[in-house]
């Protein structure tokens, strides 16, 4: 919720239970939009609503990397859970995986990290800075 209301996103996107930690968003819920989701399918069926396609921010084998991926100007970033990372059928929604170069001997950041990632890689290529 933080990192979405530091770059401005549209909307958060909840899928699955409708709990998640309110105390780390800070009061910043409050200042977006929150949608919940009641699956995959559901979040798929909203996103070909709007026209929006679905990219998903996780480092699985054959993803494209993040630093050269083409991103277009209205998008959905799917992330996943902590630990497992993107679903099956998370993966399987999402128009295409991006990877996020990581050079240590984790490869691993939480999803919070993440999200500040993708979301600047957005707003390099689209964002107006006057």
């Amino acid at each position: 919720m933080r990192t979405a209301n530091a770059f401005n996103a549209a909307a958060v996107h909840v899928v699955g239970r409708r709990r998640w930690n309110r105390r780390g968003a800070m009061v910043t819920d409050r200042y977006l939009h929150v949608r919940h989701h009641e699956d995959v399918a559901a979040l798929t069926d909203w996103a070909r609503d709007e026209g929006l396609p679905l990219l998903g921010i996780d480092n699985l084998p054959g993803a494209e990397p993040l630093e050269t991926a083409e991103l277009p100007a209205a998008c959905v970033l799917v992330l996943g859970q902590e630990g497992p990372g993107l679903s099956d059928a998370a993966r399987a929604a999402c128009r295409t995986t991006l990877s996020i170069a990581q050079f240590g001997s984790t490869r691993s950041i939480n999803a919070g990290a993440a999200a500040a990632i993708a979301m600047h890689a957005w707003v390099r290529r689209h964002a107006e800075l006057a």
